[in-house]
């Protein structure tokens, strides 16, 4: 049977988190909330992990949050390998201080044959207060299982 868009992003969540000790240490906290095909959310509340020098997210967890939500949002498909980035953009926004609590939104632009595309961006706050953090854009060289070849 089929896994759901939101067991598909649990399970592979589960397989690279006790492989990835920098995910480990900055997503200790993380929920996720929901999932669809092509399209995850996420929660993580900021903790004195997350910050830099002026006491706001730093720049590289924010730039890792893109990494993590757009192979998440690829596992939201079916694919049990996410793959390896090729390419990540993020534009920063605003910052978030300790306590504040992101909101990740992970999403599929397309998935090919060998390259995933996907666009990811991070609010604070809630309702009408939330305000974007950052946006980023993520491509991924897709790993897809083949057959073995003939000989």
């Amino acid at each position: 049977m089929a896994l759901t868009p939101l067991e598909s992003v649990q399970a592979c969540w589960a397989r690279i988190s006790t492989g990835s000790p920098v995910y480990r240490f900055f997503f200790s906290d993380i929920e996720i909330v929901s999932a669809e095909n092509g399209s995850m959310v996420a929660r993580l509340p900021v903790t004195e992990n997350l910050l830099n020098s002026k006491s706001g997210l730093h720049g590289s967890v924010s730039a890792t949050i893109v990494d993590w939500a757009g192979g998440m949002a690829i596992a939201s498909t079916g694919l049990e390998k996410t793959g390896v980035s090729t390419d990540i953009h993020v534009s920063y926004v605003s910052s978030a201080k300790l306590g504040d609590v992101l909101t990740i939104e992970g999403k599929v632009s397309k998935v090919g044959r060998n390259l995933g595309f996907t666009t990811v961006t991070i609010y604070k706050g809630e309702g009408e207060k939330q305000s974007i953090v950052a946006h980023g854009t993520h491509t991924k060289y897709v790993l897809r299982d083949q057959p073995p070849k003939a000989t």
